[in-house]
């Protein structure tokens, strides 16, 4: 089991070897394009379709917003070979191992029960709470020996909780590409099989997703799969943002309902749909986010005077104040059509008071935009209080 030490001293480069008398093993897995063109692979096994496929696959989220609760709700889907996040069919029982390494036994069984609503706990379903320490990598292994030909879904919950120190003189970039190539070796070694590895974010919003991998991008650039789950506290709403070297990039609306994640739809698109509606609407007042939600069901644009009829009279005046905030665009003159997506980082900005309890962002009461701190303690626009009715 060497090959899947944690301890495995970094790869170096040695200038000085030796190469020349075996110059031809050094071509051995040479292949041409005729080759490749005669072969036929067998298509991409998903765990769970359109969102965990085969290789190894990060889920990353902030500590206790329920992501132990979606990966046993992936597990037993799996394993009994029904549904999961509620409407997403897992095909046939295949054989799950849980690295469950932050429960025990008692929770295992309660969780498994709640999920399950008194169905039973599928045998098909391996589990452990213990792992004998540095030993987790051989541990998988040694599963995937029984079972790595029957398209298993492995997870490793969490990845924190056996993570080791970097060796001496490698830098946490190294040292975390070492972790992820070495988990990614071993799903490789299977194929079919689908390693999932619940991880913490490192708590900072940023523009791309996958960046909320906490460490460095060693981890990430090891996966083949990165999954992002973030629902603000005491929200039930969430999204689930998915990327891949082999599977579609997606961003999903889910919910999360007495520890119960379901996709926000009948599936992926309507789930996708959601995810867009909700980010183009992120911190917008109720009658704003009603404008864009109608633009937004028109992606061929609609006229002001369709606004109004379908809205009401004072829907106009939404429109160019909208535009301004890049929640819509105007595609020509007196044409409205709705933007492809908002800025992750300009939706996490807006929300950020609402993660913890209090608004960092003033809006008028009569638009619902941001009010200027510089304009003091005022409670609309100057335009809006004159002509609430008017376009800007």
């Amino acid at each position: 089991m060497s090959d899947f030490s944690w301890d495995d001293e970094p790869a170096h480069s040695h200038a000085a070897a030796e190469v020349t008398t075996n110059a031809p093993d050094l071509l051995a897995g040479l292949r041409n394009g005729k080759w490749l063109d005669g072969q036929v692979f067998l298509p991409l096994t998903y765990a769970v379709p359109g969102v965990v496929p085969e290789g190894l696959s990060l889920l990353v989220g902030a500590p206790k917003i329920g992501k132990s609760w979606m990966v046993l709700d992936f597990a037993l889907g799996v394993a009994h070979g029904g549904y999961a996040l509620g409407c997403l069919p897992a095909g046939e029982a295949r054989p799950v191992f849980y690295a469950a390494l932050e429960d025990g036994d008692r929770r295992m069984q309660d969780r498994c029960r709640r999920l399950l609503d008194r169905e039973p706990i599928p045998e098909r379903l391996d589990y452990m709470t213990q792992v004998m320490p540095g030993n987790v990598v051989a541990t998988l292994a040694a599963w995937l020996g029984m079972h790595g030909a029957e398209r298993p879904l492995v997870i490793l919950d969490t990845l924190g909780k056996v993570m080791p120190p970097a060796l001496q003189g490698e830098t946490t970039y190294s040292r975390d590409y070492r972790i992820g190539s070495t988990l990614k070796r071993l799903a490789d070694d299977h194929p079919g099989a689908c390693l999932l590895v619940n991880h913490h974010d490192r708590k900072a919003a940023s523009e791309d997703f996958v960046d909320a991998v906490s460490g460095t991008n060693g981890l990430a650039g090891a996966a083949d799969s990165v999954l992002v789950v973030s629902r603000a506290r005491g929200e039930t709403t969430g999204v689930l943002r998915v990327t891949g070297r082999d599977a579609p990039e997606g961003e999903y609306a889910v919910t999360f309902d007495d520890a119960v994640w379901t996709l926000d739809g009948e599936d992926l698109d309507a789930a996708a749909r959601r995810a867009r509606e909700a980010r183009v609407t992120a911190g917008l007042g109720d009658r704003s986010a009603e404008v864009v939600a109608f633009v937004g069901k028109n992606p061929d644009g609609v006229r002001a005077r369709d606004v109004e009829a379908a809205l009401g009279d004072d829907a106009r005046r939404y429109l160019a104040r909208l535009v301004d905030a890049g929640r819509l665009r105007r595609a020509s003159r007196g044409l409205y059509t709705p933007v492809p997506t908002v800025p992750l980082s300009q939706v996490d900005g807006e929300r950020l008071g609402q993660r913890d309890g209090w608004d960092t962002v003033r809006r008028c009461r009569v638009c619902g935009f941001p009010l200027d701190p510089a304009l003091g303690d005022v409670d609309a626009h100057g335009h809006c209080e004159e002509d609430p009715c008017s376009p800007r």
